[in-house]
């Protein structure tokens, strides 16, 4: 699609309104800006439809699934519609189970408790850590990055094919790379996984709140993502699939709601019959608000229509694309090249900075806030720096002062709330910080580096 064409397409689709948006923020070469929240890929601000809906249920806020009282009821019903809800959303087949978690890392963590024995499974070493992580107690392989969709499925086809024993295998795949915003050929991957007896698992953090993700038309066994990425608070998320696997694991929190009967035995002891239902596996009081609030984020987004968000979406790429290809020091990260299809997560270096510098200056003079770090995905970032495996870094901080050598990428990424000026004020401040330089001195801080007040 061409800017042209995005830019026509925009006007079907205004950006959706969000909290925050009017937020003013301190810069320290003085006065005040309005705050360009360019970091969704870490946090999305919430919808101001998901506020007003929690809001307008919190004076009703009860006990889930136990009480008898009204209030109690109401909670239940509405927890369970949430569930419902999100089920339509992800257009699960019908026996699939959707659990609620905290996060898409709770959900991967789950699955990875639910895994039969002997178990292998594969992954990428291009994936976030919680989708690298959680698979500690299996046989895991991990896959080489890449440099093509085709490859990709290659890569995954000859390591089944060779697995010995030929037993229970799972493939972990990201639907979009938080790192380079790059879409995965899923439903390929998906076919290469049944065709070799594997089941697969997809990591929609980041390809959730961008584009519509069907179940059965990916033909994945299980999804998982989180809300604060779908621009719905309160530490929630989702693990929707298949049934088994999950029913036939210990619960993952032992507690009440995941027990159906517990009885005391002669020898002291206890019997426990668990459910079979998500409830074996959602233990204690829920997040009913979290559940709400993925239920209320998931409408909005249905009612606004796929369509137009992917294209305004589309526009602002190529405009932030556009603009920072025009500046020769900046080298934007990718796996698969510049025209690979992609949602709104950017990665880039400059030439002559250090990359926490560089997010430093964006936010303190420009009042831009990015990301700079390995975005918790450290093999990944490396690959794409051409770095050494063993380089130390952390996740998130810098590995040298300002003006060193500095192993860390910065990340500008957006989505369904972001106002063209927002994307216009970066990509103008990414070239004149290339082009004149910081107006402030920096230095580092409890591993961060910050403007320096102290003169």
């Amino acid at each position: 699609m061409s800017v042209s064409t995005a830019a026509a397409d925009q006007s079907v689709c205004a950006s959706l309104p969000v909290l925050g948006r009017d937020v003013t923020v301190p810069l320290v070469t003085g006065g005040e800006v309005t705050y360009a929240a360019l970091d969704y890929a870490a946090s999305a601000p919430a919808l101001q439809r998901v506020w007003d809906d929690v809001a307008a249920y919190a004076p009703y806020y009860g006990s889930v699934h136990r009480g008898a009282g009204y209030l109690s009821q109401l909670s239940t019903d509405l927890f369970e519609n949430a569930r419902r809800t999100v089920t339509e959303f992800l257009d699960c087949r019908p026996d699939d189970q959707l659990i609620f978690t905290r996060s898409t890392t709770d959900s991967l963590n789950l699955l990875a408790a639910a895994l039969p024995a002997d178990c292998q499974v594969f992954v990428f070493e291009t994936e976030h850590h919680a989708s690298l992580l959680p698979w500690r107690d299996a046989r895991v392989t991990y896959l080489n990055a890449p440099r093509t969709p085709r490859q990709a499925v290659e890569t995954l086809e000859r390591a089944l094919a060779d697995r010995d024993p030929y037993g229970p295998a799972l493939v972990c795949v990201t639907g979009a790379s938080n790192v380079t915003g790059e879409l995965w050929p899923v439903r390929e991957l998906a076919a290469a996984a049944h065709a070799h007896g594997a089941r697969i698992v997809l990591d929609a953090a980041q390809l959730a709140p961008h584009h519509p993700v069907s179940v059965r038309d990916l033909d994945v066994d299980w999804v998982a993502f989180s809300g604060h990425k779908l621009y719905a608070p309160f530490g929630s998320g989702v693990l929707a699939g298949r049934s088994d696997w999950l029913r036939a694991a210990e619960p993952y929190l032992a507690g009440g709601g995941a027990s159906r009967k517990v009885s005391q035995r002669g020898d002291g002891g206890v019997d426990v019959e668990w459910h079979e239902s998500a409830a074996r596996h959602e233990a204690g009081s829920p997040n009913v608000i979290g559940a709400y609030s993925i239920a209320s984020a998931c409408k909005a987004l249905t009612e606004a229509g796929f369509d137009s968000l992917v294209a305004r979406e589309q526009y602002l790429i190529e405009k932030v694309r556009a603009g920072l290809a025009e500046v020769p020091e900046v080298r934007i990260l990718s796996l698969f090249g510049d025209d690979a299809p992609r949602v709104g997560v950017i990665s880039f270096v400059v030439e002559g900075w250090n990359s926490s510098h560089f997010a430093a200056a964006l936010s303190a003079e420009y009042g831009i806030g990015v990301r700079d770090g390995l975005f918790c995905a450290h093999p990944l970032v490396r690959t794409l720096l051409g770095s050494d495996p063993q380089t130390q870094g952390e996740c998130g901080a810098p590995d040298a002062a300002p003006g060193e050598k500095s192993l860390n990428a910065i990340r500008v990424s957006f989505g369904a709330g972001t106002p063209d000026e927002h994307v216009e004020r970066f990509v103008n401040a990414v070239r004149e910080l290339v082009t004149d330089g910081a107006r402030w001195n920096y230095r580092t801080e409890d591993g961060r580096c910050v403007p320096d007040t102290s003169a």
